[in-house]
């Protein structure tokens, strides 16, 4: 009891900042957390009609192809631009070609290394519930995934949907997935 009456007014200030900083970081959690973090879908994606109304380069026979639907501004993107550019890496040289889709009307850029890759057009039937996310057609032409990069806050290749399905394209096998279960940082398409 001594020792709190022999506390100075700069150590009670020092004490009562902390707790103001420590409040304010608990509340933009929470406001994060509340925004932000979501199920991929609130339904099933339909694989068939996104297969349908997708553009003719991903409809045809050719490589094994990633598209990468994403949105200016959304917080979600930075972890999964992170994978995006190490899938590159790991997939370069193979027969695998990246695309990506922007959110329509919005404005921006992809950041370096992903600013070159080829853009698609996004339409009312040609997107994604959520962004960020992944669609991917196998060389046949068929989409064989689509869903989300991963479950949780932040995506990389110890938690990724991605390069299992890519791996199992390139070694020839068939795959048809569309995993709309997952929670993680989404933003609203």
């Amino acid at each position: 009891m001594r020792f709190i009456t022999r506390l100075s007014a700069r150590h009670w200030l020092t004490v009562a900042a902390i707790a103001v900083w420590l409040l304010a970081m608990l509340t933009a959690f929470l406001w994060f957390q509340q925004q932000f973090i979501r199920p991929f879908s609130d339904t099933s994606v339909n694989l068939a009609q996104l297969q349908l109304h997708a553009p003719k380069v991903l409809s045809s026979p050719g490589a094994v192809r990633v598209v990468h639907f994403w949105q200016p501004g959304c917080p979600c993107n930075v972890a999964n631009q992170a994978h995006l550019a190490e899938l590159r890496v790991k997939y370069q040289g193979q027969n695998v070609q990246f695309y990506q889709v922007r959110q329509p009307g919005s404005q921006g850029q992809l950041p370096p290394p992903l600013d070159d890759l080829a853009a698609l057009e996004s339409t009312a039937q040609f997107a994604p519930p959520v962004s960020p996310a992944v669609g991917i057609w196998d060389s046949q032409g068929r989409l064989a995934y689509f869903g989300p990069y991963s479950e949780g806050m932040v995506c990389n290749a110890a938690n990724s949907f991605i390069e299992p399905v890519v791996d199992r394209l390139l070694a020839g096998k068939n795959v048809s997935i569309s995993n709309a279960l997952a929670v993680g940082c989404f933003c609203r398409w």
